[in-house]
């Protein structure tokens, strides 16, 4: 792929580039499925037969990270899905190794993800944590995975993560930050910092109605350009999960670029040809829309679907997924793309309880380690321009914080100018002024911990380990 550091990454298309242009023809007619409209029988048959495929990707050790090059972690986005939890996931029935464990500890060790890291590495993680029970702002004392990932906030263009330049890190981007949810089903991360990435994707949307991997926002050229289908379907999933509706004009195009592309067996003619990860991406951006795959909009003139095509693209009674028609034997990404989407899923999925004894619903550090460094996520909106997001480091020195211990070390944020100023500078009274706003008749400063209930600001207020911290002025 041209495009790096891609959250989910795609080996089959990189290892199969030149086969696929030589054969990009024959892959548009590629054999039609052999049954019409899916129904719930076999997609219930996909599913489960998928689970069981995935369950064979786990290694002896319980991972699914494997050492260097790619690695297999999305599949917890699709067993979670199909209905799986990950803590139920072993290898040979050894419970000391279940995938949840071994995932949580490789995300929670100070070596990852490497020496290099870039925003879509968090990304990652925090979707795939979550679909694995994993509080991705919780792994552990010292990894918060939100905070980690607002790190990479660009103050100069409100609204992106990353460099601006590489697009899918501000989706990718939307997508977990709108939909890793907390433990209690409640977006953690307020509503307008959302809104700022939601107008940056819709700054990017093509006059096709799609997106592509690399930034268009203020270029004609570059929006004038064709659409690529997966980053379609990553995006419209972002706009969803972002709270925008359905009936809304940006998810309309999109839904309409995609119904351009359908072609007759159900696959989409992607720029790759028709493929299982880009129709699982596709469909994935309609589940997360609530558009249903199988409606009238998106079955072909020969009775077939997207979902129809994805289920053909299995091994019976294997479960693997093929990457296109013509292979003969699954590919780990495409299995993952294909469950997914097939089990309903958008880029991620709520967890579902362990079954294994024991087994708590969530895996999560429940307070800080004193004298151990930890990352929380800050939010500043003054109710009248663009919200100050940053990443806080600081050391506590007992198992919980307080809001002016997280002031107090905002001045060290990344990125800087989160807080510049607050009022008073010490104690524990009430927060009057941040940023040279100023408490006034009903307006004042409020504080929401992981998207709770609003309450007085305080700097006596006690900051738990992974809380998002929002402070809001307003009535």
């Amino acid at each position: 792929m041209p495009v790096p550091a891609l959250p989910r990454s795609v080996p089959s298309r990189a290892a199969s580039a030149v086969t696929v242009a030589v054969a990009a023809g024959a892959l548009v007619l590629s054999a039609v499925p052999a049954h019409a409209t899916a129904t719930p029988a076999q997609i219930a048959t996909s599913k489960s037969t998928g689970v069981t495929y995935l369950k064979s990707l786990q290694a002896a050790d319980g991972s699914y990270v494997t050492g260097g090059g790619l690695s297999n972690e999305w599949a917890f986005s699709a067993l979670a899905a199909a209905g799986t939890a990950a803590a139920d996931v072993t290898p040979g029935g050894d419970p000391t190794k279940n995938a949840r464990l071994v995932y949580r500890n490789q995300l929670a060790a100070a070596g990852w993800p490497g020496a290099s890291p870039v925003a879509t590495d968090y990304q990652r993680g925090t979707l795939n944590a979550y679909a694995a029970g994993i509080d991705p702002a919780r792994v552990g004392p010292g990894r918060n995975l939100i905070a980690d990932l607002v790190a990479y906030w660009q103050t100069a263009e409100p609204g992106y993560y990353g460099p601006s330049a590489n697009f899918n890190g501000t989706v990718f981007g939307l997508l977990a930050l709108g939909g890793a949810k907390t433990q209690s089903g409640t977006k953690r991360v307020p509503q307008a910092l959302l809104d700022a990435s939601v107008t940056a994707v819709r700054a990017n949307q093509h006059t096709d109605g799609g997106w592509n991997y690399s930034k268009a926002a203020g270029d004609p050229t570059e929006l004038g350009k064709g659409s690529d289908i997966d980053m379609t379907g990553a995006a419209m999933a972002s706009l969803c999960v972002g709270g925008v509706p359905n009936t809304d004009a940006a998810v309309v195009a999109a839904k309409n670029f995609l119904k351009g592309k359908l072609l007759s067996s159900g696959a989409f003619n992607a720029m790759w040809g028709a493929n299982t990860d880009s129709n699982g991406w596709a469909v994935s951006g309609l589940n997360a829309c609530g558009i249903n795959p199988q409606g009238t909009d998106f079955t072909s003139g020969t009775g077939k679907t997207p979902v129809d095509f994805l289920i053909a693209q299995q091994f019976k009674p294997g479960g693997g997924f093929k990457y296109v028609s013509t292979d003969t034997v699954p590919s780990a990404y495409a299995s993952v793309d294909g469950l997914r989407a097939v089990a309903g899923a958008g880029f991620t999925a709520t967890p579902p309880a362990p079954v294994a004894a024991g087994e708590p619903a969530w895996a999560a550090t429940s307070a800080f380690t004193a004298g151990t460094a930890a990352r929380l996520a800050l939010v500043v909106d003054n109710g009248t321009a663009t919200p100050k997001v940053c990443a806080v480091t600081l050391t506590p020195t007992g198992g919980t914080v307080t809001l002016g211990d997280v002031l107090d070390a905002a001045a060290t944020a990344t990125p800087s100018g989160c807080v510049t100023s607050v009022t008073p500078s010490t104690g524990a009274g009430t927060i009057t002024a941040i940023n040279g706003t100023a408490n006034s008749g009903p307006s004042t400063w409020k504080v929401v911990l992981d998207g709770g209930t609003a309450a007085a600001a305080t700097r006596a207020t006690t900051v738990h380990v992974g809380d998002t911290v929002s402070l809001r002025y307003g009535s």
